[in-house]
C-alpha cells in the first residue's frame, strides 16, 4: 500500500460517512483517486476506509472532525498539512438542514447550520485554493441543492445557505478561469440519503411517495460534472425543468407555493 500512497494525489471529501458523501467517496476511489475522508463518526469512516482500500486499491486517510464548530476548517487543514498530504480535489459535501418554523428553531442549530453550510465551506476553499492555483491544477465540488434557486419557508435558513453556495461557486468559477482550477456547484433535488432524518422530514408521506434518486446516482452525476468543469450541475430532468420554470414565475408565487408544500410536509410529520 505504501507504493500506492507515494503517488500523493488526494481528494478531500467532507461529510463522507453517509449519504451523497459516502457515495462520492466510492466514485472517486473507483476512478483511482486517493482519499481524505472527513466526518464526525470515526467508526463509519474507518469502515469506509477499509472497504475502499480493499475494493479499489487506493489509499484512504481518515480525519474525524465536527465541521459545524468554530475554527474546524483551520483544524482540518492543519491535520492534513501535518500528514504532508496534497489536496488536488476538494469536495465540500458536509451540510444539513432543518424543517421548522424559524421562530421556534433552536439557536444552536441555526448557528451550526450557517457555520457548516457556509463558513466552513468558504474557509476550506480559501485554505486549499492557493496551492491548486500555484500548481495550475485543482477541482472543487460544492454540494448545493435545487433549494438554492428559490426561497424556502419552513426551511428558511437551509435554503438561504444553499443559495449562498450556488452564488459563491458561480462567482468563483469566473474568477478561476485560466488558472487551471475549476469549481462546480452540484444541485441535487430530494435524494435518498440521511438528509431527511437530520432535517426532520423522514416518514413524511409526500417524501415517501416521491421517486427520489439514490445518493449513488447523484454522486456519479456530480463526479462527471466536476470532471467536465461544469459551473452548475442540476441533477435530473424534472429538477432542471422546475428550476428553469421558476425563473418565469413571479417570486411572490414561488415562495407561496414552497410554503404550501412545506406546510404539508410539516403537517404530515406532526399530525
Amino acid at each position: 500500500m505504501s507504493q500506492v500512497k507515494s503517488l500523493s494525489k488526494y481528494t478531500l471529501i467532507t461529510g463522507a460517512s453517509s449519504g451523497i458523501g459516502f457515495e462520492l467517496a466510492s466514485v472517486f476511489a473507483k476512478n483511482k483517486h486517493h482519499l481524505i475522508l472527513a466526518a464526525r463518526s470515526t467508526s463509519k469512516l474507518e469502515s469506509l476506509k477499509t472497504e475502499i482500500e480493499k475494493n479499489y486499491q487506493v489509499v484512504a486517510e481518515v480525519v474525524s472532525i465536527d465541521l459545524s464548530k468554530q475554527n474546524s476548517a483551520e483544524e482540518l487543514y492543519k491535520k492534513i498539512k501535518d500528514k504532508n498530504l496534497q489536496v488536488d480535489i476538494l469536495v465540500n459535501n458536509a451540510g444539513f438542514g432543518d424543517h421548522s418554523l424559524f421562530l421556534t428553531e433552536e439557536d444552536t442549530k441555526i448557528e451550526e447550520m450557517i457555520l457548516l453550510n457556509i463558513l466552513t465551506l468558504t474557509k476550506l476553499t480559501k485554505l486549499f485554493l492557493p496551492d491548486m492555483v500555484k500548481n495550475k491544477y485543482g477541482k472543487i465540488l460544492n454540494v448545493a441543492s435545487t433549494a438554492a434557486f428559490q426561497p424556502g419557508p419552513l426551511m428558511t435558513v437551509y435554503y438561504a445557505t444553499k443559495a449562498y453556495v450556488l452564488s459563491f461557486t458561480e462567482g468563483l468559477y469566473e474568477e478561476l478561469k485560466g488558472t487551471g482550477v475549476s469549481i462546480t456547484a452540484l444541485c441535487p433535488g430530494p435524494t435518498q440519503s440521511g438528509f431527511q432524518n437530520v432535517a426532520n422530514i423522514s416518514g413524511v408521506a409526500l417524501m415517501e411517495t416521491l421517486k427520489m434518486p439514490t445518493s449513488k446516482d447523484v454522486a456519479e452525476f456530480g463526479y462527471q460534472a466536476l470532471i467536465n468543469d461544469q459551473a452548475v450541475a442540476i441533477h435530473g430532468f424534472m429538477n432542471n425543468m422546475l428550476v428553469k420554470s421558476s425563473t418565469f414565475i413571479p417570486r411572490s408565487i414561488v415562495r407561496r407555493l414552497v410554503m404550501k408544500l412545506q406546510e404539508k410536509r410539516l403537517a404530515q410529520k406532526n399530525p
